[in-house]
């Protein structure tokens, strides 16, 4: 179901210090997400969201942006994507994130995107021009290197060998561009072999940073979804799942210390980077605003 909804406020700030992304706000244009991954954390009893394959689209999004972002005193990073993925399928019709990069690129404020989906492509031309003028990154989340494996687990997402071939273009045009190896999930896909085929793949086509978790996240709500899952697609998993972890919140895969030890020598062979680049927050002066609007 996709309803549209009003907003009373757009852009959040981030607990700080944000030391994966550096984010300073998130901003957050649907509720909701098309790519139903299997592993999902914004399915968690502690977001509230009643079902998450509805889809709620905040009409007025970018209007509310629109009037917060000239009166922000402080310059930081604008985060999308930390609730649902902000380039799901019905970012084609609505095309909240194009316009939101648009006032975003007027305002000289970088951004950083997670995404799972080539569609971004779409919006180059702006990531470019904000990389140029501040600063813009996408991290593609890519958790199996097998495009089999991708479809079964991120159901609604293009398959994992769309997401590196969209980093090459943002790579090649000069975009920061790298993946968020996260969840790796145990007994699915905390092997070396997968690890070392997406560092190599990452490799390939022109990652800059991995950020890696050699495990997943469990909460009320987003357990029982993924072992229902895990019943259906890998039977006998879930009860691996039951015996190692409980009701523990974070699940570490239990082979971490040899898949880091793999991630690692590779990412130092590649010359890969294992920390984002980041934009230090700055103030915005009186005269920056000015200049602005000559």
């Amino acid at each position: 179901m996709i309803l549209e909804i009003h907003a009373k406020t757009i852009l959040n700030h981030v607990r700080q210090p944000d030391t994966y992304f550096g984010l300073k706000y998130n901003l957050n244009l649907y509720r909701g997400c098309q790519h139903q991954c299997i592993y999902c954390d914004s399915r968690s009893e502690c977001y509230q969201i009643e079902n998450f394959a509805d889809i709620h689209v905040k009409i007025n999004a970018v209007d509310l942006l629109a009037d917060t972002l000239p009166r922000k005193r402080v310059r930081g990073v604008i985060g999308f994507g930390s609730m649902n993925d902000p380039y799901m399928p019905i970012e084609r019709k609505y095309q909240l994130c194009r316009r939101a990069l648009e006032v975003i690129a007027e305002n000289r404020f970088p951004v950083h995107i997670i995404t799972k989906s080539d569609l971004v492509l779409r919006d180059l031309d702006l990531l470019t021009r904000i990389n140029a003028e501040t600063y813009a990154a996408v991290s593609f989340t890519i958790t199996a290197a097998d495009d089999d494996l991708s479809r079964i687990i991120e159901p609604g997402a293009p398959p994992s060998s769309a997401r590196f071939e969209a980093m090459k273009s943002l790579t090649d045009a000069g975009t920061h561009s790298g993946v968020t190896m996260m969840p790796i999930l145990p007994f699915i896909g905390d092997t070396p072999e997968n690890i070392t085929r997406l560092v190599e793949l990452a490799h390939r086509n022109g990652a800059s940073y991995i950020l890696p978790w050699f495990g997943m996240s469990l909460r009320v709500g987003s357990r029982d979804y993924y072992y229902a899952k895990l019943d259906q697609l890998f039977p006998g998993i879930k009860q691996k799942y039951i015996q190692r972890y409980g009701f523990q919140y974070i699940c570490n895969s239990p082979h971490i210390s040899q898949l880091e030890e793999v991630f690692h020598e590779l990412c130092q062979r590649y010359s890969i980077a294992t920390r984002m680049p980041v934009f230090t927050p700055e103030k915005i002066t009186e005269q920056s605003h000015q200049m602005r609007l000559l």
